[in-house]
Order: structure tokens, then sequence, then C-alpha cells
């Protein structure tokens, strides 16, 4: 497992599965994976902070937005402060300083740094914008947690409905909705516009 935004341990404790019962980790594991996958996929982001800062360049016409504040180049998510920003293109990079990350205080609050600010005019003619830096969340937000705790869930349980109906005594047979409301509900605030 890879990046996945839950433990098997919680969720064979969610599913009533003996933690030293070991016949259904694969099966428990693709549902994790598939989960965390396909909320990345509904937001338009991921939640996981990545082990090293690496470099990403972003052409900075339609991505710089002025306000009274100056300029603010909008970004990756980002979970820690940028190391190096630049500007240029080519073979020609000018390191930017002095900038602002926005929103204000986001690493204190759990969230990630999704632009930077200067004075207007601060970004210059270049093109392009080359920022170094570990890009993800600072750390998984709970509702994402558990919002692929209840998909991995509902994946798991999938085998035993084919075509996505299910019976049961008390309801007879019921068709599965298409997404689980629950689940939206927990990450429908985290979707980046144009997604979801």
């Amino acid at each position: 497992m890879a990046n996945e935004y839950a433990v098997r341990a919680t969720l064979k404790e969610r599913l009533n599965i003996e933690s030293a019962d070991t016949s259904r980790d694969t099966l428990l594991d693709g549902a994790l994976a598939a989960a965390s996958r396909g909320i990345d996929r509904a937001t338009g982001r991921r939640f996981w902070l990545d082990d090293t800062s690496t470099p990403r360049t972003f052409t900075l016409a339609g991505r710089v937005m002025c306000g009274n504040g100056g300029e603010r180049l909008l970004l990756d998510d980002m979970g820690a402060a940028p190391t190096v920003v630049e500007t240029g293109s080519g073979s020609s990079w000018s390191t930017v300083t002095g900038y602002d990350t926005a929103p204000d205080n986001a690493l204190v609050r759990g969230r990630p740094i999704t632009a930077l600010l200067l004075d207007s005019g601060g970004w210059g003619a270049g093109p392009r914008a080359r920022v170094t830096a570990a890009w993800g969340w600072p750390a998984v937000p709970d509702e994402i947690t558990e919002a692929t705790l209840i998909q991995a869930a509902r994946l798991y349980r999938r085998k035993d409905s084919p075509e996505g109906v299910t019976g049961s005594a008390e309801w007879g047979v019921v068709r599965l909705s298409r997404r689980d409301p629950d689940v939206w509900a927990l990450i429908e605030h985290f979707v980046l516009p144009g997604f979801g």
C-alpha cells in the first residue's frame, strides 16, 4: 500500500474482522487504495505529502491574480513552505524573494499553501515560475480519512452485491446509490473548482 488515507487495522475494526485474520488483507488493501485514489479524482487533489522537495514549473499567464495586497500566484497544494522560487524560462531563471505564502497561517491550520503573494508587478515579465517544494497536504484531514474508511468498506462489501443490488429480510432488494452521500458530504468542501 502507498499513500492510502486510512489503515487496514481501522478498516478491519469497522468491518468486524478480527485483526489476526489475514485471509482478506489483499481485498481490504485494494479497497483502501481504490477509495483513496477515488477521493483524489473526485476532489482534483491529493492529500499526502511528498517525502522530498521537487521543482514544478507553472505558466504565469492565467495563474496570477491581482488584488489589493499585490499579485497572487496560484499553485498546486504545498504541504511546506517552498525552498526555491524562480521566474524565467529555458536556461535563464531568476530567484524570487520577499514573497508571502497564502492563505495566511495555512500550515498552522493543517491546510496547504496554495499561492505566493508579491507586491504588484513582482512576478515580472518571465513567462514561467519554477517552485521547489514538498507538494501535497501537511497532514491527511480527518474528513478524508473518514470518507476513505466509509468508501473502502462499501467497496469491500461490493463483492456481495453483484450488479449494484443488495438485499435484506427487512427491506427486500435495494439498489445501491451511485454516490455515497456521507462520503460526498465529507469531501465536497475539498473539491477544487472545475472538479466533482
